[in-house]
């Protein structure tokens, strides 16, 4: 090979007596990427961006539980006779549906008992997944895992023997999927942004357009994968759950998404005639239907209250009190 990407030689960090495994701090790095992402938005919206740090409190841990529930249920046989490693998160197995899922269940149940606006939160963690995303997958470079076929491209990785595949072991580089997923996450990111920032989508929908974007660049990766996989008519698992979500979503885009912005569009007060663009004499855009919603009243350090921000009637997850 003229080219290609080298395999750490380890997997830990040593730290006097501590033994840090990178695959975890690398997820660890990720969650607070995450995080971050979706308080910046928040903030630049107008709005209180510790929602994200409270939301991430049951969120995160939820997303760990539903990441590794899903490894596990979609690989169980590789577990039997050792169901006792099924703990072991820092040594790989976090199923990204199983993650996305546990973490908005997990979001829910805060959003609902603390009454914070529920499409603003579902926005934001739109953003926040594909960053946590792009930082976490680095942690499978670390592990030499999630790689794909047999490449001779100038980017192809490195796998060591013993991590390969057994009709695999002549083979020397390696597709790095991982890479392809970071690099994919961040182009979702970046659309996520900027369509959010602008306000092109209705308050909540951007979580959709995060499902639909995502899973089309997962599909294709998945495909490259040669690691051992659950199987279902052949196919990988991860290949038909991707292609019901991006249908899903897509059809949710297409009739849903439409009909909401009409509904917002009818609500939102025309603009006088005196105030048109002086150069092109059309009636100035409107501001984005986020904007209207107003930020917390209470400071930084009053995060912790439960009551910040009166709610409009369409962005509470519930009109009453939790029982």
């Amino acid at each position: 090979m003229i080219a290609s990407i080298p395999s750490p030689d380890v997997g830990t960090l040593s730290l006097g007596p501590l033994n840090l495994r990178l695959y975890g701090l690398m997820v660890a790095l990720g969650v607070i990427a995450g995080v971050y992402a979706a308080a910046r938005l928040l903030q630049r919206r107008g709005l209180n961006p510790e929602w994200a740090v409270q939301v991430s409190t049951v969120g995160v841990p939820m997303g760990l539980i539903g990441a590794r529930a899903y490894h596990v249920l979609t690989d169980w046989k590789s577990y039997q006779g050792r169901w006792v490693d099924v703990v072991k998160i820092w040594e790989g197995g976090l199923g990204i549906p199983g993650g996305i899922l546990g973490a908005v269940l997990g979001g829910l149940l805060v959003i609902r008992l603390r009454r914070l606006p529920l499409r603003s939160l579902l926005d934001a963690g739109a953003v926040g997944f594909p960053v946590g995303q792009f930082v976490g997958r680095l942690g499978n470079w670390f592990n030499q895992e999630l790689f794909g076929r047999p490449t001779d491209l100038p980017w192809g990785l490195e796998i060591d023997r013993q991590h390969r595949p057994p009709e695999y072991l002549d083979a020397e580089t390696f597709h790095p999927t991982f890479a392809y997923e970071m690099v994919w996450n961040m182009l979702v990111f970046g659309l996520l942004w900027r369509v959010g920032l602008r306000g092109r989508l209705p308050r909540g929908h951007l979580i959709v357009l995060y499902l639909f974007s995502y899973a089309a660049g997962r599909l294709w990766i998945e495909a490259l994968r040669v690691d051992p996989a659950s199987l279902l008519l052949d196919v990988r698992v991860n290949i038909w759950v991707m292609g019901g979500v991006l249908v899903l979503s897509g059809l949710f885009l297409l009739l849903v998404t439409p009909r909401r912005r009409r509904a917002e569009a009818s609500l939102e007060p025309a603009a006088p005639v005196g105030e048109q663009d002086a150069g092109s004499g059309q009636a100035s855009e409107p501001e984005p239907a986020e904007s209207t919603e107003s930020p917390a009243d209470d400071s930084e350090g009053d995060a912790g209250s439960d009551e910040q921000t009166p709610l409009a009637a369409d962005d509470s997850i519930a009109g009453s009190a939790p029982a």
